[in-house]
């Protein structure tokens, strides 16, 4: 039987990745292509953004191949991407102009904090709901405008990655957003709906450098003949990585919540589509926006900097383990954190804290503390951080979630899973499918292209494993959370 596939492009931060997807939410096949991270100094992350186009083509060709030899039909494709992740190339010649700057680096903590000290914070806080930190798009546009190679006269062009795909995949025919991602700008007005004139100001950004920005799910122009797919396929939606996952859980409602454990966390909940308070810690950001006559849909978000990043930090710069699968087996072979706290600011840290200038930091180390407790703290500081988030949602005087939807490659750890009820005092429950964030992008491309009817079908295609419950009766948990607490603090001396 022939099947209609929405193919699930997902630009994230180390790789890129192609899924096909059945309309009974099946993953027929996926391509994955990893790409460089560059750190030119401390604190500094790039991208090379032909690098980033190479990896979704190359994805998008194998997996469409795959796709024809099954005799099915690609109909369209959705694309959901790391969000805050900045690009400037030339309108002309369509050439970056500089690396894309990633959403990890800190090199405009200074020009954030000057707006901080000139009274900017208000203005950004009510008319984007996002703080004045370096993580958000504005001051790395106006950065690489000021220092990439922009000669008198040049048209160039701005987006995130998002803007950068949509630009290549259509042939230069298309620059365009939609209001996830723009909402990660501080230059989107959330009552508006629309690019803010006065943060563009504040910013020095030309607004007619910053794409146009469309719904959600919709239509972002069509893939070239002699593109990757080989044929027009229309590119129907376009989505903030992390609001696609929250999409892809099915938390449709308002208090629906889910937390995804990538090289951050993210904990974003559904507040529905009424204009949003701004809440002190968190951030509030657009969830979606269905099609050009629903209004938006708007989520309170919180964003860890650095949870799968420290996995990778015990690998890669410590030798702790030789792959990030084996870190619950090794956590395992001690029955507690020996007294180690780790706080894994390499970035600062984000929510609720926001402070740049925080820095990772160990406390408690013994001599008798050894890899085992490491990889176990490590753990740890997953789950405290997303704690963190649920306390702040707690002072705003917010809902607290019943449950917390989750996805994410540590969400595979059952012990972080665990570790995260107990923390929560809430159920954690894991999507059966691993691919929330893909599928996030799937579903909304497939509801503009008839694949799927309604959410509430979606919602029916959801399937979560059996819940981690939380066990109320461990004395040791609030202890170790006030440990937690303390190390945050000399984090930030």
């Amino acid at each position: 039987m022939k099947l209609q596939v929405v193919l699930a492009l997902d630009a994230g931060t180390t790789s890129v990745r192609t899924l096909a997807v059945s309309p009974s939410a099946e993953i027929l096949t996926t391509s994955q292509q990893e790409f460089n991270q560059i750190y030119p100094k401390p604190g500094l992350i790039e991208h090379d953004p032909e690098e980033i186009w190479l990896a979704a083509a190359n994805t998008l060709k194998e997996v469409s191949q795959r796709v024809a030899e099954m005799g099915h039909d690609v109909v369209c494709i959705g694309i959901t991407n790391q969000r805050e992740t900045s690009i400037i190339w030339d309108q002309d010649s369509g050439k970056p102009l500089h690396n894309a700057i990633v959403w990890q680096d800190r090199r405009t903590a200074d020009r954030c904090q000057e707006l901080l000290e000139q009274g900017y914070l208000n203005e950004i806080r009510h008319k984007t709901g996002l703080v004045l930190d370096p993580y958000f798009s504005a001051s790395k546009f106006e950065w690489m405008i000021n220092s990439s190679s922009v000669a008198p006269g040049m048209k160039f062009l701005l987006g995130t990655v998002d803007s950068w795909l949509i630009w290549k995949l259509t042939g230069g025919e298309v620059h365009a957003t939609e209001p996830s991602n723009a909402s990660r700008s501080m230059l989107f007005d959330l009552n508006q709906g629309k690019w803010s004139d006065s943060l563009c100001d504040v910013f020095s950004v030309p607004i007619d450098s910053l794409p146009e920005i469309h719904s959600t799910s919709g239509h972002f122009g069509s893939t070239l003949t002699d593109g990757p797919l080989g044929k027009k396929v229309p590119i129907r939606s376009a989505i903030g990585d992390q609001q696609s996952s929250l999409f892809g859980q099915a938390c449709f409602k308002p208090g629906d919540t889910k937390n995804t454990y990538g090289t951050g966390s993210f904990m974003l909940t559904n507040i529905g589509k009424e204009t949003p308070t701004i809440n002190d810690g968190l951030i509030t950001t657009v969830a979606c926006k269905l099609d050009s006559k629903s209004p938006l849909t708007y989520a309170v978000e919180g964003s860890i900097f650095s949870t799968g990043a420290t996995v990778q930090w015990l690998r890669d710069e410590l030798g702790i383990i030789n792959k990030s699968s084996e870190l619950e087996q090794l956590a395992l072979t001690s029955t507690d954190n020996g007294g180690v706290v780790i706080v894994p600011a390499f970035a600062g840290l984000g929510s609720p804290w926001w402070d740049a200038d925080a820095r990772g930091i160990i406390t408690g180390l013994t001599r008798g503390v050894g890899k085992a407790e490491l990889a176990r703290a490590t753990i740890e500081s997953m789950a405290f951080q997303t704690r963190d988030v649920l306390e702040s949602i707690k002072r705003n005087g917010m809902t607290t979630p019943e449950k917390l939807k989750v996805d994410g490659g540590a969400s595979v750890m059952d012990l972080l899973m665990q570790f995260q009820a107990d923390q929560l005092k809430i159920p954690v429950i894991r999507s059966s499918n691993k691919e929330s964030t893909a599928m996030g992008a799937a579903y909304l491309a497939g509801l503009a292209s008839d694949v799927w009817g309604s959410l509430e079908e979606i919602q029916n295609l959801w399937k979560g494993d059996d819940p981690f419950l939380p066990d109320f009766n461990n004395p040791l948990s609030e202890k170790l959370y006030e440990n937690w607490l303390e190390a945050v603090s000399k984090s930030k001396n």
